[in-house]
């Protein structure tokens, strides 16, 4: 039988957070945090920021395109048609993403603050990990991060299809903040092979354990 929902890690808990962490990570490779400390606020101008972008013409976002997959623009295509992402490839220097978009320096202010805040919960996150592996440290220190803005490209006709096909993050771990209105994020039970829902929690960010992440357990 499939397991009811996955588990949300209080971030301000404070003995065995770690070890319910390393449980989440090995048991579901997935899991939600409240209590994260990143602004309700800021996540919700954040959002507005990416809409706003993503509602750039075409000729301006392309302008982003990158040579190498998994960069850069991506449009919606005859494999992804209803889904399209714009994406900052190093977060320590978007100067580039932003002049060739021609962001505002609202926008810009807005963006460096989210990854900023996210960038915190990452460390966070990381000195957890170390700690319930029995180690010390700060495991994403230096550690090369991207930053994908998403949109879903959805009408009448289009609903109950999927978004993107069923995929496992090439990356270390993914922090995803998440529609709060529509359901759209499944995982599988790595016991019963079900597809289980991950419903939207208002304030919440979701965590994913990727490739990399997962050959440490």
């Amino acid at each position: 039988m499939a397991r009811d929902e996955v588990p949300v890690m209080d971030m301000q808990k404070g003995d065995g957070l770690a070890e319910e962490i390393m449980k989440a990570c090995e048991e579901w490779g997935c899991f939600r945090m409240v209590n994260h400390g990143v602004p309700a606020g800021l996540m919700a101008e954040m959002k507005a920021v990416i809409a706003s972008l993503l509602s750039l013409p075409d000729e301006i976002k392309k302008r982003t395109v990158h040579s190498e997959q998994g960069k850069g623009y991506l449009q919606r295509n005859p494999g992804t048609p209803f889904f399209e992402t714009l994406s900052i490839d190093d977060i320590f220097s978007p100067d580039e993403f932003y002049d060739r978009l021609e962001a505002s320096p609202h926008q810009r202010d807005i963006i460096n603050t989210y990854m900023k805040a996210t960038r915190d919960v990452a460390r966070l996150l990381g000195q957890k990990l170390m700690e319930g592996s029995g180690l010390a440290g700060d495991l994403f220190d230096e550690y090369c991060c991207q930053m994908r803005m998403n949109k879903y490209h959805y009408f009448q006709e289009s609903v109950g299809l999927s978004g993107i096909g069923m995929h496992s993050d090439p990356t270390f771990l993914t922090i995803l903040h998440d529609d709060e209105k529509v359901n759209g994020l499944q995982v599988v039970d790595k016991y019963s092979g079900e597809i289980i829902s991950v419903d939207p929690v208002p304030g919440t960010l979701a965590v994913n354990i990727g490739d990399i992440g997962k050959v440490c357990w």
